[in-house]
């Protein structure tokens, strides 16, 4: 089947399309590609009309049929890209990479897809026994002194999403110049003529799980800023956890035994990983919605707290049984009072370093800074993404006798205590936070009391979050782009009957003082990120 005589796709899609109809590909793509061209073209262009970039976490889109979205080709292609890149990256030297995967529909065939890829190519595979969660992707790249790491997973994203995540031999994600030089590899694989694939029982793919994880909990029960205390006590705070049907199960109850946090209840709805996620058709824990099982339980309970792991254990989000009433924090709150719990114990106990620093990203909030500073310790402003905090991680080890990381964290409910991984990790968030919920009980408090303690010393900072979702097609993306690029060329000088006195435009690295017209550069790395000021 030809598509040259069609009018009514755009050369791009046309072109893309006219790929995936050749006899390389599998007859059951050719034909369900033929369906889309003769029963739905609107379809067939969004599948095709672009390829899946790379952005602040890698690969991600919806699964099916075509070159904008995930499916065993694309990730294919994606990995022959990263082979290539690796194999120029590291002349000579014997490449490893390892794999992770999460509950997600199609993880561990797409997991085992890119080491068939890999090994086909000469590198040695590290491929996860069991789901798992992405920090302990990132952690196993460095303890297995790979080069790279791969972990399949759309985070928090609906059920029918998956992504794939790129980290490199440092264990953070991959940044510049890499990103870029995977993305040019990756986009000069066209057809499966081009890739490389060994069988799955190569002796090239080694099949890892439980040292790995004994090695990763060993490393995250060393945090530990009150052991004693959390053993002899930590049954008196009781937990309410869900793990949204994802991989938070396979190591937070093992982590918090180790901790002393024994006394947890399940919301045994959502225990069982499956990547359909039948309770939660939005498994984020920044939806009430996906919180909502857990929060009635922690209310028929009385229990102390309730803690919620997205499905690759990323991100939590916790709601405390405060006074008779269940709380909700927000990823701003539950930063704060970890980095708060860090500082105030570690400076108690005479044990907080004097040249550690912090991190945090731009749209993270202030009382973060007001904190750090309030100890003596620098805050640094990076980009959205946490792939940034594992950048400043990376650079200041490069440093001799320079800042060493401690803690860093982002309003959108990810943290990282510790240099154990190079993501946010959910695993060491949800032990931290029982941590300071026990102490915090132990001194006659709960934690939002000692939020309220925050608020005291720092002053009260509050945020609303409004997110605008649009449609996956090519309509959708170009609507984002026209609506960003009308806010960078016509600012609003007023919202909400407030003037707006400030623009920071990250794409052109610019803050512009929209009363005086005044310039100056930002010392950040571009990005499609607009913040509008206030005046005060």
């Amino acid at each position: 089947m030809s598509l040259k005589n069609s009018t009514e796709i755009d050369p791009t899609t046309k072109q893309n399309v006219e790929a995936w109809l050749d006899p390389a590909f599998d007859e059951e793509t050719r034909s369900a590609v033929e369906k889309m061209a003769a029963e739905d073209i609107e379809g067939l262009t969004n599948a095709f009309y672009t390829r899946l970039k790379f952005g602040t976490g890698g690969l991600r889109g919806l699964m099916g049929i075509g070159t904008n979205r995930m499916n065993r080709y694309t990730v294919a292609f994606a990995t022959q890209g990263m082979a290539n890149y690796l194999l120029q990256s590291f002349p000579g030297k014997k490449c490893a990479v390892f794999i992770g995967f999460d509950s997600r529909n199609h993880s561990k065939e797409f997991a085992q897809e890119a080491a068939s890829v890999l090994a086909g190519n000469g590198i040695e595979v590290y491929l996860s026994k069991e789901l798992c969660p992405t920090p302990f992707t990132s952690f196993c790249c460095r303890h297995l002194n790979c080069q790279a790491a791969i972990m399949v997973t759309a985070s928090h994203n609906p059920a029918f999403y998956n992504g794939y995540k790129v980290y490199w031999s440092d264990g953070g994600q991959v940044l510049p110049p890499h990103d870029v030089g995977i993305v040019n590899e990756a986009d000069k694989i066209n057809s499966p003529k081009q890739v490389k694939r060994a069988d799955p029982q190569s002796p090239l793919i080694k099949h890892v799980y439980e040292e790995e994880k004994s090695a990763y909990l060993d490393a995250i029960t060393d945090l530990q800023i009150f052991p004693e205390e959390n053993q002899r006590s930590g049954h008196q705070v009781k937990l309410v956890y869900s793990n949204l049907h994802g991989t938070g199960i396979q190591l937070v109850p093992e982590t918090l035994k180790r901790w002393g946090f024994t006394n947890i209840s399940y919301v045994e709805s959502q225990k069982e990983p499956d990547g359909n996620f039948p309770t939660v058709p939005f498994p984020n824990p920044e939806e009430e919605e996906a919180m909502r099982h857990g929060n009635e339980q922690l209310e028929r309970e009385d229990a102390d707290l309730f803690i919620a792991t997205d499905p690759d254990a990323d991100r939590m989000r916790a709601i405390i049984r405060h006074k008779g009433k269940n709380v909700w924090l927000n990823g701003n709150q539950i930063a704060s009072i970890m980095l708060y719990h860090i500082l105030k114990s570690l400076a108690r106990c005479d044990k907080l370093p004097k040249k550690c620093a912090f991190v945090k990203t731009i749209v993270t909030t202030e009382l973060f800074r007001r904190i750090t500073e309030g100890f003596d310790r620098p805050t640094f402003d990076v980009l959205t993404g946490f792939k940034y905090i594992a950048e400043k991680i990376h650079e200041w080890e490069q440093t001799e006798g320079g800042l060493s990381y401690l803690f860093g964290g982002e309003e959108s409910y990810g943290t990282l205590f510790g240099t154990h991984a190079r993501d946010k990790d959910a695993v060491i968030a949800t032990a931290l936070f029982m941590e300071a919920t026990l102490h915090a009980k132990l001194e006659g408090k709960s934690i939002i009391d000692l939020l309220h303690e925050i608020y005291r010393h720092y002053g009260v900072f509050g945020e609303a979050l409004l997110s605008l979702t649009f449609p996956e097609t090519k309509e959708g993306q170009e609507q984002i782009r026209s609506a960003v690029e009308k806010l960078r060329s016509s600012p609003p000088t007023s919202l909400l009957n407030r003037e707006v006195v400030k623009l920071k435009d990250y794409e052109t690295s610019l803050e512009r003082d929209l009363k005086t017209g005044q310039v100056s550069p930002i010392d950040l790395p571009k990005s499609a990120v607009l913040q509008l000021y206030f005046a005060c």
